[in-house]
């Protein structure tokens, strides 16, 4: 899925918390039934929102871009970022605020065809994150720590995808790159083409931490994962599939379900993993591997040398980054012009 820049901060849209009416228990009554519970009252009812924005078919209102500024927060904390200080806030509400209202405005042109290709391609990359998360509970975790819910999460990647696909279609597949300057771009940009030695490796992780809690494993636990490695080593080398000894036992949800494999270049994995991958032959099994992530047993199957990627293996990708490029310089102009003629109107003054 193509990445559309400015929409990539994602404005929480919760729902809107209840506060349930405490009704005392009636007594008992053969003759009579109990009386219906009261409708529970929502905080909008008695607070209601301000209306900040406006446009056809659309409101942005002042719970919207307060979980906006709190998700923005949130995410922000998760990734280890200090929160805007208050002198900042209202700058930065207004860049939210105008989020908002691009996807809001966007979203109401979209055609069943953008909304059958945003669907699948969240689709598609939400089930890649999920299983990178390992589990149901993990996923749920990871999106909280940014201040979602998984529902409201997939829920927004889904609307954003949508998004991104009426950008596409009315902006970035309308540019045309000349082929020559495509085959300029690679002939100009040696490096970028140049591709690193690699290696394609299959591994079995008896982890010597907590996977929920990522503190390390009490020493008896540590040593029982460590016997349980020189087992399955002993299992390996004697000629069992490793890629089902991987997907039955290891512990990296990365990988298990690909039979443990990686494909990936020096300096991308932790230093000793690296080195018994590298120095293996295409075939061979390592000893236990033992990284700070736990105890390993690694299979090479695969070395690839450094070499330069052809123009036709490429060309394609050059394209559609110039074509982003291209895009990304008429996005102001476009979206002014979406802005418009949705005929937006922000009503509170101190955000115009």
């Amino acid at each position: 899925m193509k990445t559309f820049a400015p929409l990539l901060f994602l404005a929480a849209a919760t729902l809107a918390t209840q506060v349930s009416a405490a009704d005392p228990k009636p007594k008992p009554n053969l003759t009579t039934a109990p009386p219906p519970p009261k409708a529970a009252v929502k905080v909008d009812d008695l607070f209601p929102p301000t209306v900040l924005a406006k446009g056809k078919g659309f409101e942005i209102n002042s719970r919207q871009l307060d979980e906006a500024f709190l998700n923005f927060r949130t995410a922000a904390a998760s990734r280890g970022q200090p929160p805007p200080p208050e002198d900042k806030r209202l700058e930065v509400e207004k860049k939210l605020l105008d989020r908002l209202i691009v996807v809001q405005a966007l979203s109401r042109k979209a055609i069943e065809a953008d909304q059958t290709k945003g669907k699948a391609a969240a689709e598609k990359l939400l089930a890649e994150i999920r299983q990178q998360a390992g589990s149901a509970d993990s996923f749920r975790r990871q999106v909280q720590a940014m201040g979602m819910t998984a529902e409201g999460f997939t829920t927004q990647f889904i609307e954003r995808a949508i998004v991104e696909e009426v950008v596409n279609r009315e902006v970035r597949d309308k540019i045309t790159i000349p082929p020559a300057r495509i085959r300029k771009f690679y002939d100009d940009n040696p490096k970028r083409f140049e591709q690193p030695e690699t290696v394609r490796a299959a591994h079995i992780l008896l982890t010597t931490r907590d996977l929920n809690s990522n503190q390390e494993l009490p020493e008896d636990k540590q040593k029982a994962q460590r016997s349980m490695a020189e087992a399955l080593l002993k299992r390996a080398r004697s000629g069992e599939d490793f890629g089902k000894l991987a997907k039955e036992f290891s512990q990296d949800p990365g990988s298990k379900e690909r039979g443990g494999e990686y494909v990936f270049a020096r300096g991308q994995m932790a230093l000793e993993f690296e080195t018994a991958a590298f120095n293996l032959r295409p075939g061979q099994i390592s000893d236990v591997v033992t990284t700070k992530f736990g105890h390993h047993i690694i299979k090479t199957l695969e070395l690839t040398p450094a070499k330069k990627l052809e123009f036709e293996k490429v060309q394609n990708r050059i394209r559609d980054a110039l074509q982003q490029e291209e895009a990304d310089k008429q996005m102001p102009a476009f979206l002014d012009k979406v802005k418009k003629d949705a005929g937006v109107e922000i009503l509170d003054a101190k955000y115009k």
